[in-house]
C-alpha cells in the first residue's frame, strides 16, 4: 500500500503532464481523500465579453479539480472520462479563482464531483458538477 506521500507525489507527477494545466497555470493548493482545491491565476487573456473571468474556462478549471480529486481515491493512472457537467455561475469573477472539488461518490463506474469556485476575496462566483466515468471498469465490450 502507498503512503499518502507516495500517492500525493504519484498524482502531482501525472497533474504535470496535462497541458492545460501549464496553460492556465493550475497550482495544487491541497489534495487530500477525495478532495483537490486549486488556484488560477486571472489573466485579461481569459476574460470573456464582459470583462471578468470567461466562464467556459472556469467550467474547464472545475473540470480539471475535479478529476484531480478523483485521482487522490484512485491513483492518478486510473482511465477515466467526463461524461457531463453542469455550472451555475452566480457572480463575476474578476480575480484569481479558487476551486475545491470534493468527490461525492465514488461508483463502480461513475464519479461525480461539487466543485465550487470563490474569487481571491472568497466571494462565492461558481458551482459545478462534474460527472466522470472510469473506463477501466467498463467491460471491454462497452469500450
Amino acid at each position: 500500500m502507498k503512503t499518502s506521500s507516495e500517492l500525493e507525489e504519484q498524482i502531482l507527477a501525472r497533474i504535470k503532464k496535462i497541458p492545460i494545466v501549464d496553460t492556465l497555470q493550475i497550482k495544487i493548493v491541497s489534495l487530500s481523500d477525495g478532495y483537490c482545491e486549486t488556484t488560477v491565476p486571472r489573466k485579461l487573456c481569459y476574460d470573456g465579453v464582459f470583462e471578468s473571468f470567461h466562464g467556459g474556462l472556469l467550467m474547464t478549471i472545475a473540470d480539471s479539480t475535479a478529476c484531480f480529486a478523483i485521482f487522490t481515491k484512485t491513483g492518478p493512472f486510473v482511465k477515466l472520462t467526463t461524461t457531463d457537467m453542469n455550472i451555475r455561475f452566480l457572480s463575476p469573477c474578476l480575480s484569481d479563482v479558487t476551486a475545491k472539488a470534493k468527490v461525492i461518490k465514488l461508483g463502480r463506474t461513475l464519479c461525480p464531483v461539487a466543485v465550487d469556485l470563490f474569487d481571491a476575496a472568497g466571494k462565492h462566483v461558481a458551482v459545478a458538477q462534474v460527472n466522470y466515468i472510469i473506463l477501466d471498469n467498463l467491460p471491454v465490450n462497452d469500450l
